[in-house]
């Protein structure tokens, strides 16, 4: 007899499917990614920590993993839902299947669910926690489990996902120090960085102000990572610290949030968020408009933004006109809501890392 798995919404919405990777039970916050591709990628963000992820592209699986593709060290989602979950791959660079991968890291999936009724019925409703078993039918027993699972909102999630301890990345002769406030950093992030010459120290999430300064840095890079920012009033404090200094920061998601906190805005969560790797964003600043790639649900405030003396608002979404992008006035200090490294997704942001380089250089020239 075959055996079944049930995803069970937080408002009682029940789906039926087959297993997809380990058999057991897992909960989270669920939520839906529109890209194609990048399945890897995206299943090792830490910013997904603790979300049960809804893809909705056809087939998962099908070109297998690859031990490079990787943003993180493990698999950060906390459960995947799919339409058609492949065993079997056709990539020459694969190093194993999804199945395999998910079985080593025991992670609990689900397939052969209307992935299209489900994310209509996210849409509509909102973001909800859910729940996913392959080892029991019993639905009390379920509906039970998933009462003890808290909120998103209110949650401080970086610290399950950020370093303990500094470590470095990239050559220490390179021309530029960058100190990376570990948040839930994607692999990428440091890679665009590394190349562009920079040597970086990447410092856990608790580090203060005066313990990145004391490494003398360049510029500060504020990372992505998971849960709600209005929590952690410790990194705003180091972030209005870090702004202060003078010298230049790039904040990336959850960095741009914190960084955006410090200013005295504030964020608020969304009805359903934004991920995938097709959004679109307009640069006020240019004109030109972007493709990007996304994962959020939290934003900053609009009419916080609007009403500032002291950030202005250099990038908007195109589909619901949310905050994708701010500086601060008269500093070399800026973020992003979305992802600039790419991975996955377009490389049409990756100016901003070159941006933030620029920002360097002038800094020094104005220091000598």
């Amino acid at each position: 007899m075959e055996n079944k798995a049930i995803l069970l919404l937080e408002d009682g919405t029940i789906f039926y499917g087959k297993p997809a990777g380990h058999i057991g039970t897992t909960t989270g916050e669920i939520c839906f990614n529109t890209g194609m591709t990048g399945y890897q990628e995206i299943f090792t963000d830490p910013s997904y920590f603790g979300q049960i992820l809804v893809t909705t592209t056809s087939h998962i699986g099908n070109y297998g993993v690859n031990n490079e593709e990787v943003e993180s060290d493990s698999i950060k989602i906390a459960g995947l839902v799919c339409k058609k979950f492949s065993n079997m791959y056709s990539r020459e660079r694969a190093d194993g299947s999804l199945q395999a991968y998910f079985e080593e890291h025991q992670l609990v999936g689900i397939s052969d669910v209307d992935t299209r009724a489900l994310v209509r019925h996210i849409r509509d409703k909102g973001a909800m926690n859910a729940i996913i078993s392959s080892e029991t039918e019993d639905i009390e027993v379920l509906k039970q489990k998933l009462k003890e699972v808290p909120s998103m909102e209110g949650l401080e999630l970086s610290s399950k996902v950020c370093t303990k301890e500094a470590y470095f990345v990239g050559n220490e002769n390179a021309k530029h120090k960058v100190a990376v406030l570990d948040l839930g950093v994607k692999k990428n992030i440091l890679r665009c960085l590394a190349e562009r010459d920079c040597y970086l120290k990447v410092f856990p999430m608790d580090a203060t102000f005066e313990e990145m300064n004391q490494w003398q840095p360049d510029g500060f890079m504020l990372s992505n990572g998971p849960g709600d920012p209005s929590v952690m009033k410790l990194q705003i404090e180091t972030v209005k610290q870090i702004t202060n200094s003078g010298l230049p920061v790039f904040g990336i998601c959850l960095g741009h949030q914190i960084l955006a906190l410090s200013m005295g805005l504030s964020t608020s969560k969304m009805h359903n968020g934004h991920r995938g790797c097709n959004h679109p964003v307009l640069n006020l600043q240019t004109g030109k408009g972007e493709i990007t790639s996304q994962n959020h649900g939290f934003v900053v405030n609009f009419e916080d933004v609007a009403n500032s003396n002291e950030v202005e608002l250099t990038h908007k979404h195109l589909n619901d006109n949310t905050v994708a992008g701010l500086k601060v006035k008269g500093k070399p200090v800026f973020s992003v809501q979305y992802h600039p490294e790419s991975s996955p997704g377009p490389h049409d942001s990756r100016y901003l890392f070159d941006d933030f380089i620029t920002n360097i250089v002038k800094n020094a020239k104005v220091a000598v």
